[in-house]
């Protein structure tokens, strides 16, 4: 599903953000990626959405080398992965509802498809109810979930999270993440990018520890403590 070979990104400034990464996720996993800030977890998401391309190596996302996409196809790989961001970048004078057929609409879905898949998501995310709602009338894990419903309206095959918990008490994230788990067991790669050692330790996924833009360790029930990641 993820294939990565030989993957390095420097910046301009000769930031080196990813170092020489190999890296290999399957179809239907659900992988924590930790480390400390500035340790490339960020830039990894975004060379897998093809936000970023990479200064050498290559990424293959269902076998298709990414990097080699014609302008007009980036648009198609980007619509099968969805992402959810940390502060959330709802529209904030738009519904609950609105933010989420935003996503069907950039890519000119049917009006009776946005209607359909729209209320199916929010519904999935237990907010059928607060759908006219406006973003300042949700609480933040509401918010966050408005973003998840967002980034699973067009059925991606791949879901990327970057610290999806982090502006959440615990008991929030906990129920983010149980919500995450829950879309994991229906087929869709999760990867989520956190800080939060007590979830990654609780939920006991693979984790793949980044640390100077390496993968310093990849296990398959990961056990850390803060001051590791």
């Amino acid at each position: 599903m993820i294939q990565m070979f030989q993957v390095s990104k420097v910046y301009s400034n000769q930031n080196k953000a990813l170092d020489q990464i190999n890296l290999h996720i399957d179809k239907g996993e659900f992988v924590f990626l930790v480390g400390p800030s500035g340790a490339g977890k960020t830039t990894l998401m975004r060379l897998i959405f093809r936000d970023e391309v990479p200064s050498s190596g290559s990424i293959l996302i269902d076998g298709r080398n990414i990097e080699r996409l014609s302008a007009g196809a980036i648009p198609y790989l980007r619509r099968s992965i969805g992402v959810v961001f940390q502060d959330f970048k709802l529209l904030q004078d738009k519904s609950a509802w609105e933010n989420v057929a935003f996503a069907l609409r950039v890519v000119e879905a049917p009006a009776h498809e946005i209607e359909i898949r729209t209320n199916q998501a929010l519904d999935m995310m237990g907010l059928g109810h607060k759908k006219h709602h406006l973003p300042s009338e949700l609480s933040g894990g509401e918010q966050q979930r408005v973003c998840i419903a967002r980034a699973l309206v067009n059925d991606p095959a791949i879901l990327l999270t970057d610290e999806p918990t982090g502006n959440l008490d615990p008991e929030l994230g906990y129920e983010i993440m149980k919500v995450l788990l829950d879309i994991n067991s229906r087929g869709t790669t999760v990867l989520v990018a956190t800080h939060d050692a007590t979830l990654v330790n609780r939920l006991q996924r693979r984790v793949l520890h980044l640390r100077n833009g390496k993968i310093v360790k990849d296990s398959l029930r990961g056990t850390y403590h803060h001051d590791e990641i």
